[in-house]
C-alpha cells in the first residue's frame, strides 16, 4: 500500500456527521439493539465444531452504520471467506460512535467468549474529535493486552488522522498502529479505509462512512491479510494440541 497516496487521500473535514433528528434517534436505537445482542453473545456457545470465531471489535465502520447487516463489513468478510472455503464465522461486536476509551470501557462485558481471532479497528472517531494521539495509543495498547489474554489473536486495522489536524497532530496519530503492532507482535492493516476515504461513490452521503460498494472495496483488500490471521490461529491451535 502506499501510505503517501494514502494520507492524500484521507481528508474528511475533522467534524462529526451531521444527522436530522429522525436519524439521530435511528442511530441511539440500533446502537441499543446492538449492544443487547452483544449482551446475548455472552450466553450463547460462540463456535460450531472446527469453525474459525473472529470478531470484529470497533466502531461505525465495522458495526455497519447505515447499512443492513447483509451489506455491513463482518457479514460481507464472512461471506468472501466461506467463498475462498474457509469454515469461519464473523461476530460484528462494533457499536457505533466507539472512541477508543469506549471499546476499552466495554471489553469486559461486550468481548465474547471463544472467539480466536479479533479484528481490531478503533480510533477513527479519536482522530475526527482530535483527542490526545497519546491517549488512543493507550487505549490501544490495553485492548491488545486484554484480547491476548484472551486467547485470541489480533489483527490491528489502522488508521489515519484527517489531514487538517495538521503535521505534528498527524505524525503522532499516524504513528500507533505500525509502533503498537510492532510492539506486540501483531498484524497489521494499515489503513481500514485504504482507497476508499475520499471516493465519494464508496461512501455514504455523509462522505465518511462506506456505502455498500466501499465495503465490498475494503473486504477485497483486507481478506489477504484476514488470511495470515487465520494461518496464525490454525498455528496456533497446531502447537496447543
Amino acid at each position: 500500500m502506499n501510505l503517501t497516496r494514502i494520507r492524500r487521500i484521507w481528508s474528511a473535514t475533522g467534524e462529526q456527521p451531521r444527522h436530522s433528528g429522525s436519524r439521530v434517534s435511528l442511530y441511539v436505537w440500533r446502537s441499543g439493539i446492538l449492544l443487547l445482542a452483544l449482551t446475548f453473545l455472552l450466553y450463547v456457545p460462540l463456535r460450531a465444531a472446527d469453525q474459525t470465531v473472529i470478531v470484529t471489535y470497533g466502531d461505525s465502520l465495522s458495526a455497519g452504520f447505515g447499512l443492513t447487516e447483509q451489506d455491513a463489513f463482518p457479514a460481507q468478510l464472512e461471506k468472501a471467506l466461506r467463498a475462498k472455503g474457509h469454515n469461519v464465522r464473523i461476530v460484528n461486536a462494533s457499536v457505533s460512535g466507539d472512541t477508543t476509551a469506549a471499546g476499552l470501557a466495554r471489553f469486559d462485558w461486550s468481548f465474547p467468549d471463544g472467539a480466536q481471532g479479533v479484528i481490531l479497528e478503533l480510533g477513527a472517531n479519536d482522530a475526527l474529535r482530535g483527542l490526545p494521539p497519546d491517549k488512543t495509543r493507550s487505549n490501544l495498547d490495553q485492548l491488545i493486552t486484554r484480547i491476548k489474554a484472551k486467547g485470541a489473536e489480533p489483527l490491528l486495522a489502522g488508521m489515519l488522522a484527517p489531514r487538517n489536524l495538521g503535521v505534528k497532530y498527524t505524525q503522532a496519530f499516524d504513528s500507533i498502529y505500525p509502533e503498537l503492532a510492532k510492539k506486540h507482535g501483531i498484524l497489521l492493516y494499515p489503513f481500514f479505509l485504504y482507497d476508499v476515504a475520499g471516493k465519494k461513490k464508496l461512501n455514504l452521503s455523509d462522505g465518511l462512512h462506506p456505502n455498500p460498494a466501499g465495503i465490498k472495496r475494503i473486504v477485497e483488500q483486507i481478506v489477504p491479510k484476514v488470511e495470515e490471521l487465520l494461518n496464525r490461529i490454525s498455528a496456533r491451535s497446531v502447537k496447543t494440541q
